[in-house]
């Protein structure tokens, strides 16, 4: 029988083989985030490369925000670590919504190259996201499931 994190899991890679399927050839930093497990054990140099400064900005306050939250459910009580992961699980469809919208605008090859660039930065800040919720949200599982027995 599977956990709601295999299920997750087993989603997120099927997912992921999909958009790889869908926008291959695009870029290979894309390529290269979906071989990553966890974002936040990168180094700094290892960071996706964004076009945009705005992005390289919103994903160094993403990492940060998520390293928090990873250092706060070593000691975070369980009715707060269950109300997180309600969030993030349905923050996480959104971001998979988004995800999916990004893949099919690049996949119609009608944008021009400025609207192209920005949107394989957008579906890289989506993969990015995408990866550390799940990291999150599984490691949130294993918390709520250890406390209630």
């Amino acid at each position: 029988m599977l956990n709601p994190g295999d299920e997750i899991n087993k989603e997120t890679n099927q997912q992921q083989q999909n958009a790889f399927g869908m926008v291959e050839g695009v870029d290979e930093d894309l390529a290269i985030l979906d071989q990553i497990d966890n974002i936040l054990s990168l180094e700094e140099s290892q960071y996706p490369q964004f076009t945009l400064a705005k992005n390289k900005a919103r994903f160094l306050r993403m990492l940060t925000w998520y390293k928090n939250k990873e250092e706060w459910l070593e000691v975070a009580p369980l009715s707060g670590v269950s109300k997180l992961f309600k969030q993030q699980t349905k923050e996480l469809e959104g971001i998979r919504s988004n995800k999916l919208d990004y893949e099919m605008e690049l996949e119609t090859g009608t944008l021009t190259p400025s609207q192209r660039s920005y949107r394989k930065d957008e579906l890289k800040m989506c993969k990015v996201h995408e990866k550390m919720a799940v990291q999150l949200i599984s490691k949130m599982q294993v918390k709520i499931k250890s406390g209630r027995r």
